[in-house]
C-alpha cells in the first residue's frame, strides 16, 4: 500500500502547484473531488507530534515548555510529507477548525519546516464545493491563541497524569492511573452510586377512579382520573375507600386551556449524543464515529459544535423543504442562540450539507443518524405544535380530597409531524393523553373502579453515557471533543464498567373498590433493573475516595469548570497559557507532595466482623486481581489467612457479613470421576471446575459454583475434552510439544505454548513435521509479554 502511495506521489509531485493536508484519508478523497487539477490532497492521520513519553515531556523549569517528538508510526508518513511540501509551491493546511484541529496544522508547520509565506491556513464548517472553493478564497494565518489552548489542555493533563498516577501506584494499587477529567467524571458516578446504596425507600398508596360517563350516541365512556393526595398507610387509603362507598361524585370544574409547544433547537454536540442514545442505542463514543464518517463524506456539518446557529443558507435551504413538502403554515424561521458562554468550538449547530437530500447512501447506522440530524434541523425550521389541555376536577361528596382528570388533545401537529425530542425522566403523571369524553359542571358522574395502589418513591437514577454527558455539560466540565474519550477512558481504566443488571422482586398492596366491597391484593412487580447504566467498580471508588481527601484541588467540580474557562480565555487571546499553568502547578504539586509523605496507603479495607466457628476476622479489600474477602489476619509466625474473590454484583461497600461467609465454602469438592477429585472454586479468570489437573470454566448465567453438582460438573468436563478433540486437525508422536490445532481463525501450529500462523492456501491435515518447523522458523519469535 505504501509503495503505490509513493509510486503515485512521485508521479504527481512535479504536476501540482498545491499540496493541501487534512487529517484523515476520508477527507482528503471528499475535498479532492471539489479542487482542481492544479490540487493535490494528502492526509496527516491524525497529529504527527505529540509530548515525549520518556521523562515529562514538560521541561517544567523553562516555563512549562512542552518537548515534541513525532510519533513511532508517523516518522515515515513525515518522511512523505516532507518531500511532498519540498516540490509544491504553496501548502494549504485544512485540518479541522477546532483548538485540535489548529494544533495539528501548527504541529505540521513546525515539524515540515513549512515557510508562512507559501503556508495558508483554511477553515470549513461543512465539506461541500461552495465550502471548500470558499475556504480557499478565504485563507487565513494560524490561529496561535487556539495551539496554546490546545497546548495548555494537553501540557495540564500531563501534568495530572504524571505526578498523580505514581502516587497512586504507590499507595493504593500498582498500574493505576489518573486523569484531570476522567477523574471529576468518575466523582459524579461514585457519588450517584452512593446516594443509591444510602437511599430509604417509602411507600404511599396512589388513588385512581374509573367513572363511566354517558355520550348522545348511547355509548359509555370511561373517564380515568386521579386523586390530588396519596395516603401513607393501608389504613388511611382503605378508610377513604370506605368513604367513597355511598359518595355523590360531582365535576366542579371544566377547564380548557390552549397550549403550545416549540421545537428543540438542531443540535450540538452533546445534544446528538444524548438523542442517539435513547433514540438509537448508540454509545457515545459510536455517535461520534458515525458522525465523523458522515462529516468527512460530505453530508453533514462539523460534529464537534456548542453553537446551536444555523447559517442563513441553511434556513433559507429548510424553509424551501418544508413548504415544498408540507406547506406554508408549517414553516416558522427561528435563529437559535447559544447560551454556554466561550462557545468556541465551530460557529453552526450540527446540520445537513444539503438540506434537500432526506436520505444519504451508507451504512444503516449512518443513515440512522443522519435521518434523526436531518429531522432536528428541519423541525427547529418548523410551526409550533398547538394542543389543547383539558382538566377536570371532580368533587367527593364524604371528603375534601378531589379526583382530577387531564386530557391533552393536538389541535395542529407542527414540528411534531417530524420530530419529537426523548427524555431521560418517564413520564410519572397519571394523567390521560387525548380527548375527554363532553363534560360539564355540576354534572354526576358514576364510578366503576376505585383502586388504592402502593407506590415506591424512586432512588436517584443511575447515569446513562447520554446522562452523564448532559451532566458534565451543565457542570462546565469538558467540551464537545472531550465528552467521548471521557467516558470511554474511566471504562478503559477499569474504574466504571457500562452493564446491565437484573432487578428484584418486590410486594406491593392493590385496594379495589368495587360495587359495595373493598377487596385488598398482594402483587409482585420486577423493580430496580438497570439497562446499559455506569457503575462505579470497587477500585474505581476506593480511587475516588483517595483523590477526593489528598487531591481536592484537581477533584472539585467548580475547579475543572474553571479551568475550562480559562481554556476558553486562552483561546481567545485573554490569558497567556504558561501563566495559567503556573497558577495551577505550585497548589498542585505541594498537594502530590504531600499525598507521598504524608497518606496512608489504602486498599479500601472494611472489617465485616467475626467468623463464627474460628472467630477470625472478616475483611473486604482490593487485592491484586480485584475486590477480596479476607478471612483472618496477617500475623509474624501465625497462620495464613484464606481470601475469596468477591462474586459478581458484590462490592466492598455493600457485602454483608453473611455473603462474605458463603464466598470461603469454596473450593467445594464435588465427588469423583475416573478415580480422580473434582472441585470447584473461582479464580481470576472466573468461576471453573478442576479435574486431572485441567480447568473448565463454568458457564456464565448457568451455573452456579455454589451449588454445582458433580453430574454438571461431569458434562462440562465431556464438553471440553469433546471441544479439544474437535480442535486437533493433527499431533505427531516423535515431537509431543507441536500440534496443528483449529482456531477461531483459522487452523495454527502449537508448539512449546507458542502459536505460528499456518497461510490459508495451506492443507493444514497434509502437513508434515518438517513442515511445520519449516513455518514456525520463516515467522519471527513470540514477543513475550513483560510485567509492569
Amino acid at each position: 500500500m505504501h509503495k503505490i502511495l509513493n509510486t503515485e506521489r512521485k508521479t504527481i509531485r512535479y504536476m501540482y502547484e498545491n499540496l493541501v493536508i487534512v487529517e484523515s484519508p476520508a477527507k482528503a478523497k471528499t475535498i479532492e473531488k471539489f479542487l482542481g487539477k492544479d490540487f493535490f490532497v494528502t492526509s496527516s492521520m491524525g497529529h504527527i507530534r505529540d509530548l515525549e513519553k520518556k521523562d515529562f515531556g514538560i521541561d517544567i523549569q523553562n516555563n512549562f515548555t512542552p518537548k515534541y517528538e513525532i510519533t513511532s508510526d508517523k516518522k515515515k508518513l513525515v518522511t512523505e510529507l516532507k518531500k511532498l511540501a519540498k516540490d509544491s509551491k504553496v501548502i494549504w493546511l485544512a485540518s479541522d477548525e477546532d483548538r485540535e484541529g489548529e494544533a495539528i496544522s501548527w504541529h505540521l508547520q513546525e515539524t515540515l519546516g513549512l515557510d508562512p509565506k507559501t503556508t495558508k491556513r483554511i477553515v470549513f464548517h461543512e465539506i461541500t464545493k461552495e465550502a471548500i472553493l470558499n475556504a480557499v478564497q478565504n485563507p487565513r494565518p494560524l490561529d496561535l491563541n487556539l495551539v496554546n489552548a490546545q497546548q495548555a489542555r494537553r501540557v495540564l493533563d500531563r501534568i495530572v497524569g504524571f505526578e498523580v498516577s505514581p502516587v497512586l501506584w504507590k499507595k493504593v494499587k500498582p498500574s493505576l492511573s489518573a486523569g484531570r477529567v476522567q477523574s471529576v467524571a468518575v466523582r459524579l458516578i461514585v457519588e450517584r452510586e452512593r446516594e443509591i446504596i444510602g437511599f430509604t425507600t417509602t411507600s404511599a398508596f396512589r388513588v385512581s377512579a374509573s367513572f363511566l360517563v354517558p355520550e348522545k350516541d348511547g355509548k359509555i365512556t370511561e373517564l380515568k382520573a386521579e386523586l390530588n393526595r396519596r395516603f401513607d398507610t393501608k389504613e388511611e387509603a382503605n378508610a377513604f375507600l370506605e368513604k367513597c362507598k355511598n359518595a355523590e361524585f360531582q365535576i366542579s370544574e371544566v377547564v380548557k386551556k390552549p397550549a403550545r409547544r416549540s421545537p428543540a433547537p438542531p443540535f450540538i454536540t452533546s445534544t446528538l449524543q444524548q438523542e442517539a442514545s435513547r433514540k438509537l442505542g448508540f454509545s457515545v463514543s459510536q455517535t461520534m464515529s458515525i458522525a465523523q464518517k458522515l462529516y468527512e463524506s460530505g453530508k453533514v456539518t462539523y460534529m464537534r459544535t456548542d453553537s446551536v446557529n444555523l447559517s442563513g443558507l441553511a434556513i433559507d435551504a429548510a424553509k424551501q423543504m418544508i413548504i415544498k413538502t408540507m406547506g406554508e403554515k408549517y414553516h416558522q424561521v427561528r435563529q437559535f442562540k447559544t447560551k454556554s458562554k466561550g462557545a468556541q468550538e465551530a460557529h453552526e449547530a450540527i446540520r445537513p450539507a444539503y438540506m434537500d437530500q432526506e436520505e444519504i447512501s451508507g451504512t444503516n447506522q449512518e443513515k440512522k443518524l443522519y435521518d434523526l440530524i436531518w429531522k432536528r434541523t428541519i423541525a427547529s425550521q418548523m410551526a409550533e405544535a398547538e394542543l389543547e389541555k383539558t382538566t377536570v376536577t371532580i368533587d367527593i361528596s364524604t371528603v375534601p380530597e378531589k379526583f382530577v382528570a387531564t386530557g391533552e388533545v393536538l389541535i395542529f401537529d407542527g414540528f411534531l409531524r417530524v420530530y419529537i425530542e426523548s427524555s431521560d425522566d418517564e413520564d410519572q403523571n397519571g394523567g390521560q393523553k387525548g380527548l375527554l369524553p363532553a363534560l360539564s359542571a355540576k354534572q354526576i358522574l358514576r364510578w366503576d373502579k376505585i383502586h388504592a395502589t402502593e407506590r415506591f418513591t424512586q432512588k436517584p437514577p443511575r447515569y446513562t453515557e447520554a446522562s452523564l454527558v448532559k451532566k458534565l455539560e451543565e457542570q462546565g466540565i469538558g467540551r464537545p471533543s472531550t465528552y467521548a474519550p471521557i467516558i470511554t477512558t474511566v471504562q478503559n481504566r477499569g474504574y466504571v464498567v457500562k452493564e446491565d443488571r437484573p432487578g428484584t422482586e418486590r410486594e406491593f398492596t392493590e385496594l379495589i373498590l368495587s360495587g359495595q366491597k373493598i377487596s385488598s391484593k398482594v402483587k409482585t412487580e420486577q423493580t430496580g433493573a438497570e439497562k446499559s447504566k455506569l457503575f462505579p467498580t470497587d477500585i474505581g471508588m476506593v480511587v475516588n475516595d483517595f483523590l477526593v481527601k489528598y487531591f481536592d484541588l484537581i477533584m472539585d467540580y467548580n475547579f475543572t469548570a474553571k479551568v475550562e474557562k480559562e481554556f476558553d480565555e486562552i483561546a481567545e487571546g485573554e490569558l497567556v497559557w504558561n501563566d495559567m499553568i503556573q497558577s495551577f502547578y505550585t497548589p498542585f504539586h505541594s498537594k502530590v507532595e504531600n499525598a507521598l509523605n504524608e497518606a496512608e496507603r489504602t486498599n479500601g479495607v472494611r472489617v465485616l466482623g467475626t467468623d463464627p466457628t474460628s472467630g477470625l476476622e472478616i475483611s473486604v479489600k482490593i487485592g491484586r486481581f480485584g475486590p477480596l474477602a479476607q478471612l483472618g489476619e496477617v500475623t509474624e509466625g501465625g497462620e495464613k489467612p484464606q481470601f475469596a474473590s468477591l462474586r459478581s454484583g458484590q462490592h466492598i461497600e455493600t457485602i454483608t457479613l453473611e455473603d462474605a461467609l458463603e464466598l470461603f465454602k469454596l473450593p467445594r469438592n464435588l465427588g469423583e470421576y475416573e478415580g480422580k477429585t473434582v472441585t470447584v472454586a473461582i479464580g481470576r479468570f472466573g468461576p471453573y471446575v478442576r479435574h486431572d489437573s485441567k480447568f473448565i470454566s463454568l458457564e456464565k448465567n448457568v451455573d452456579d459454583p455454589y451449588s454445582i453438582e458433580l453430574t454438571r460438573a461431569i458434562e462440562l468436563i465431556e464438553g471440553k475434552r469433546e471441544k479439544d478433540a474437535n480442535a486437533l486437525i493433527k499431533a505427531f508422536e516423535e515431537n509431543p510439544e507441536l500440534k496443528i490445532l483449529n482456531g477461531r481463525w483459522g487452523p495454527y501450529i502449537v508448539y512449546k505454548k507458542n502459536n505460528y500462523k499456518i497461510p490459508k492456501t495451506t492443507d493444514a491435515a497434509q502437513l508434515s513435521l518438517d513442515d511445520c518447523m519449516t513455518l514456525i522458523d520463516k515467522q519471527p519469535a513470540p514477543k513475550k509479554s513483560r510485567k509492569k
